[in-house]
C-alpha cells in the first residue's frame, strides 16, 4: 500500500486535454519515485495515496495541482548579445538561467531574430490539464539511504545516470 516513504513503481501514459500523448513509462522501464517527497505533481501523488500494487487509475490533474498556470512574467526577451557568439541557438532549445533570487529556471527559446531571443521560463506543461492513465506495478518501503537522499535509487539500489 502506498504511504509516505514508499518507493512506488508505476507505468503511465500522460495525455493533454486534446488527447495528445505527452509522455509514457512502460512496464520494462517503469517510473519510480519516493512517495511523500514532492517528486511528482501534487495532484497525481494525492490520487495514488493508499493505492495497492495492481491499481489502475485514470487521474486528471489541474494546472494548479500540476505544473502551475502560465505566468507571463516568466516570458521575456533577451538580446542576442547576452549569449556567447558561438552559441548555436535554436527554437525549442532549453537552458537554465538564474532568476533574481538566484533560483535556476529552465528557459525554452520560443523565437529568434538576428538581435533578439524570446524566452519562456514556464514549464512546458504549465497551464495544461494532465490526464494520467496509471498502473501501480510495485511498492516497497524506502531504505534508510533512500530516505536520507530523498529519492528512490532504482530497482538495484544504485543511482542511475541516464
Amino acid at each position: 500500500m502506498i504511504i509516505k516513504d514508499s518507493v512506488v513503481s508505476m507505468t503511465y501514459v500522460l495525455t493533454n486535454g486534446s488527447g495528445e500523448e505527452l509522455d509514457r513509462a512502460n512496464k520494462d522501464e517503469p517510473f519510480t519515485y519516493l512517495h511523500g517527497h514532492s517528486q511528482i505533481v501534487p495532484g497525481l501523488e494525492k490520487a495514488l495515496a493508499g493505492a495497492l500494487v495492481g491499481t489502475q487509475k485514470k487521474v486528471v490533474v489541474t494546472p494548479a495541482e500540476g505544473y502551475g498556470e502560465i505566468e507571463d512574467k516568466l516570458r521575456t526577451t533577451a538580446s542576442r548579445k547576452q549569449f556567447p557568439e558561438d552559441a548555436e541557438l535554436s527554437v525549442g532549445m532549453r537552458f537554465a538561467a538564474d532568476d533574481n533570487d538566484g533560483q535556476p529556471i529552465i528557459f525554452t527559446i520560443t523565437d529568434l531574430t538576428a538581435d533578439e531571443v524570446s524566452l519562456d521560463g514556464n514549464h512546458p506543461l504549465a497551464g495544461e490539464t494532465l490526464h494520467f492513465d496509471v498502473e501501480v506495478v510495485g511498492v516497497r518501503q524506502a531504505s534508510a539511504e533512500e530516505l536520507a537522499h530523498g529519492h528512490a535509487h532504482g530497482p538495484d539500489g544504485h543511482h542511475h545516470h541516464g
